[in-house]
């Protein structure tokens, strides 16, 4: 058991480093942001002086090792439109995401996971019919075409929503609709799927064999097994709460850290970009890390294998 966490841990860290190479890199190859914050027309000796007031004129190699060296003193810079730290940047629009990340987050697991059991025990039925097509129907419509219809519908026809910012709890209603949908979609799709393979599965057979009643084998056999994949993709959409709020927080001008995001890579704000990847990916990183733990709980086979690897 320890050698898998230490294998996990490991696979985390240096996933983070790539996340962050891949991002420094990246950054920099795209443009001169000391041209976008000064002006293509700004003198020459600005110009200079800016790059060498952000460390810009150094060889790029020495530029990475000393922000990697910063990160790892917990200084993830500051952003050169303001001069705040970039932690702090993030940090005061985390609570306007997780305001709408979290709710959207119970409406996927809430909808979809039943909606995809219920499909998957009324197989071929009109209702598996009407929910498959509705979660494919979720699934395929892009969040920004989806928050658009919304607001055209409920803000602008009805006039019964807000079309956007963060004023009241209903400016939230029609973003959390956005976000939610998709993943509902997706978790009926996969639920469904999993529910499907595991009734096919003997030991069901067997059971429904030997008298036990059919609830019975569904609550204790069924969902118990088919909850295995399930979590791998609730766990995926745990991790991708910040990057999926980008194009919605966007659509719907709401102050968080996707919105933020967008202006910083438009303003090529370096140090606010590479702090919410970081977050992005430490995020990702820690949800699938503690998937891979649950699967233990979840799935007895993957303890005896842990328990006879350890001996």
């Amino acid at each position: 058991m320890l050698r898998f966490i230490a294998g996990r841990l490991l696979r985390a860290a240096l996933t983070i480093v790539m996340v962050v190479t891949f991002a420094f890199v990246v950054l920099r190859l795209s443009g001169d942001p000391a041209l976008l914050i000064l002006s293509v027309d700004a003198p020459p000796e600005a110009v200079a002086a800016f790059r060498e007031a952000w460390g810009l004129d150094r060889p790029l190699w020495v530029q990475y090792f000393s922000y990697f060296g910063a990160i790892l003193q917990g200084d993830l810079g500051q952003s050169m439109r303001d001069g705040r730290d970039a932690i702090d940047l993030v940090a005061e629009r985390i609570p306007a995401t997780l305001a709408l990340t979290l709710p959207a987050l119970a409406l996927k697991v809430g909808i979809g996971i039943p909606a995809g059991v219920y499909a998957a025990l009324h197989r071929n039925s009109a209702t598996d019919r009407v929910v498959m097509v509705m979660a494919v129907a979720g699934f395929a419509v892009p969040s920004f075409v989806l928050g658009l219809l919304l607001v055209l519908v409920f803000a602008v026809q009805l006039g019964w929503l807000p079309s956007g910012g963060q004023d009241s709890w209903r400016h939230a209603i029609l973003p959390v609709i956005t976000l939610g949908i998709g993943g509902a979609a997706v978790l009926a799709r996969f639920t469904r799927s999993a529910m499907l393979e595991v009734l096919g599965q003997p030991y069901i057979r067997t059971a429904s064999a030997k008298g036990v009643s059919w609830r019975a084998v569904v609550r204790g056999h069924a969902l118990p097994n088919a909850a295995i994949p399930t979590v791998t993709i609730v766990g995926f959409m745990v991790g991708s709460l910040i990057a999926g709020a980008v194009v919605v927080e966007s659509v719907f001008s709401w102050p968080g850290v996707g919105r933020l995001l967008v202006v910083a890579v438009s303003n090529r704000d370096l140090a606010v970009v590479q702090c919410v990847l970081l977050l992005v990916a430490a995020t990702m990183v820690t949800s699938n890390f503690i998937v891979d733990l649950l699967y233990g709980v979840l799935d007895p086979r993957l303890r005896t294998a842990r328990g006879g690897g350890k001996g």
